[in-house]
């Protein structure tokens, strides 16, 4: 009997073994695919069964299918540029404050499906869907390409799925520029880490023409160029490289000035791309302000000045840990950058969580924090767990009992 209650665990743990032995030995590529198509898999369940379970909402009636469950949010705004194009004057209210309006959506992605739909015929509703899930898998290439620059395969590996079942991650599968920008940042800061300087600045001009993470990139530019003028005795620093990294600053600079200035141009308001920003929070853009705003209302007067400095202290501790210095001093500088980017500008609230998926390297600083199967398992399935509360409380619309919601 006592063999015979093992017999089945041992088939089990035989059955396992082997079929990892199998997937070890596919092609890197194949892993990275397959472990991303689970996740997304995964995703698509979790979306169908919230959607049994949504009601009416502003964009249409109960218990939507998949395609028009993910068609809500942002990503009508980005059908509605992708059908109308752009506004050429601010909507204004009484008050003179801009309305919520296109500009704050950038042309990158919705100019990509419209440019494939005349390829194609295929619609919006079927299109964008589909080529926001196809950016996600090219990101999880990079994103492992770039892992396994400072770590073995499997650590790379686990580094990738994490990205890829963080709870917010099923934003790259629906018609969000989220997965696209994903995938332009990740192979820009490749070929950063690569020293391919002027080969990034085409791949960096798109990307600030997907979502607004051309000025922390800008800022990594000259953080990086300091850091290598510091360290030119031991990582030497020739004239042609530093006006190859200088280029490449310049060349992100302007491009993070590309949207604001195109926006300008079009309505004739120098404004008009900071205002339409604004519109979302109601407020006028004051740096800081907002973090302590928000902390005030969460943590008190006394609370709501130390929770942000918690915040970073422990980005702090965490950048300068002795796991994330194995990562490379790029990923740390781009880190570092954008969570002073959001520090600087972001409005925190519900889409805040949305936003931390540009730290994606910080997923292989979790990977590399131990090699216990065990607890890289038990991680990744937190986050699956994170990520049905996260589409049930914010993705699926319901309106707050005083008015309004909650923004993914």
């Amino acid at each position: 009997m006592e063999e015979g209650r093992r017999g089945p665990r041992s088939l089990v743990r035989g059955h396992v073994q082997h079929w990892s032995k199998r997937l070890a030995g596919w092609p890197w590529w194949v892993q990275v695919l397959l472990a991303y198509g689970l996740a997304r898999l995964f995703s698509l369940c979790v979306f169908l069964a919230v959607a049994r379970q949504q009601g009416p909402s502003p964009w249409g009636s109960a218990h939507p299918d998949y395609l028009s469950f993910v068609g809500i949010w942002d990503s009508a705004w980005y059908e509605q540029i992708y059908r109308q194009g752009y506004p050429e004057e601010i909507p204004r209210g009484l008050d003179g404050r801009a309305l919520e309006n296109q500009w704050a959506f950038y042309a990158l992605f919705p100019a990509l499906i419209r440019g494939l739909n005349a390829l194609t015929g295929l619609p919006w509703q079927s299109l964008a869907p589909a080529v926001a899930t196809l950016a996600g898998f090219a990101a999880a290439l990079l994103i492992y390409r770039i892992f396994r620059l400072f770590a073995v395969h499997a650590t790379a590996l686990w580094g990738t799925v994490f990205v890829a079942v963080f709870p917010v991650s099923a934003i790259l599968q629906v018609p969000y520029a989220e997965s696209l920008n994903l995938a332009l940042l990740a192979g820009s800061l490749y070929l950063v880490i690569r020293r391919r300087f002027l080969l990034a600045i085409p791949i960096v001009l798109m990307m600030c023409l997907s979502r607004p993470t051309g000025v922390p990139f800008a800022a990594m530019m000259g953080l990086y160029l300091l850091w290598r003028l510091r360290r030119r005795t031991e990582d030497p620093l020739d004239p042609g490289e530093f006006v190859r990294i200088a280029t490449l600053g310049l060349a992100s600079c302007a491009g993070a000035m590309t949207w604001p200035v195109v926006a300008w141009m079009a309505t004739g308001e120098l404004r008009a791309y900071t205002d339409t920003e604004t519109a979302w929070r109601g407020t006028d853009l004051i740096p800081f302000k907002p973090w302590y705003d928000m902390g005030a209302d969460l943590f008190g007067p006394v609370g709501g000045v130390l929770a942000p400095l918690v915040v970073l202290a422990a980005a702090v501790l965490v950048l300068t840990s002795a796991t994330a210095r194995r990562m490379g001093v790029e990923l740390r500088l781009w880190c570092a950058a954008y969570l002073g980017y959001l520090f600087v500008f972001l409005h925190p609230q519900t889409s805040t969580f949305r936003l931390l998926l540009p730290l994606f390297p910080l997923a292989l600083v979790a990977a590399m924090a131990s090699r216990s199967r065990a607890y890289r398992i038990c991680l990744a399935a937190a986050f699956l767990a994170g990520q049905i509360v996260w589409v049930t409380w914010l993705w699926s619309w319901a309106e707050l009992p005083g008015g309004g919601d909650y923004p993914p």
